[in-house]
């Protein structure tokens, strides 16, 4: 199912593209950074390479209860491959939520552009085929959320 949603968000990190495309392709690296806010992420399974498949859980702290979970009232469960990897450069992961809901059905299609900017990169993830009970604004705030915990990662 094609929704034809779209969201872009980018952010400088002043850190070499080499660097930021390893902490993608390095499961432990993924579980610290990919959570957004105090979210904490785990690995399911892991195959930091093109075509290899991923599986993780976003866990929502106890605390909070502005939103439910996509797969249950505290997580979000996600399947995904990484459909394209372009060493330094390209990351796209091709996403499926776990959910009874069809409102997060379909696949996403998250694209993280590396771009060589002085004194570090700039970041662009372009996601496409955003599920309809994701609103937008809340995909955009995560992932400015997990750009800013990606840049406290690798040091930048």
């Amino acid at each position: 199912m094609t929704t034809g949603r779209s969201t872009t968000v980018s952010r400088f990190i002043a850190a070499p593209r080499e660097r930021i495309y390893r902490a993608f392709l390095d499961a432990d690296a993924a579980a610290t950074w990919l959570p957004p806010g105090s979210m904490k992420g785990i690995v399911h399974a892991f195959e930091g390479r093109e075509g290899g498949a991923f599986s993780m859980s976003l866990v929502y702290p106890d605390d909070e209860t502005s939103r439910p979970g996509k797969t249950s009232d505290k997580t979000d469960t996600f399947q995904g491959r990484f459909a394209r990897l372009v060493p330094d450069e390209n990351i796209v992961w091709a996403t499926v939520f776990d959910s009874e809901d069809d409102g997060f059905s379909g696949e996403m299609t998250v694209s993280t552009t590396l771009a060589s900017a002085d004194g570090g990169t700039d970041v662009t993830v372009v996601c496409d085929n955003i599920p309809s009970g994701i609103r937008l604004e809340d995909n955009e705030e995560g992932c400015r959320l997990t750009l800013n915990q990606l840049a406290v990662f690798v040091g930048g």
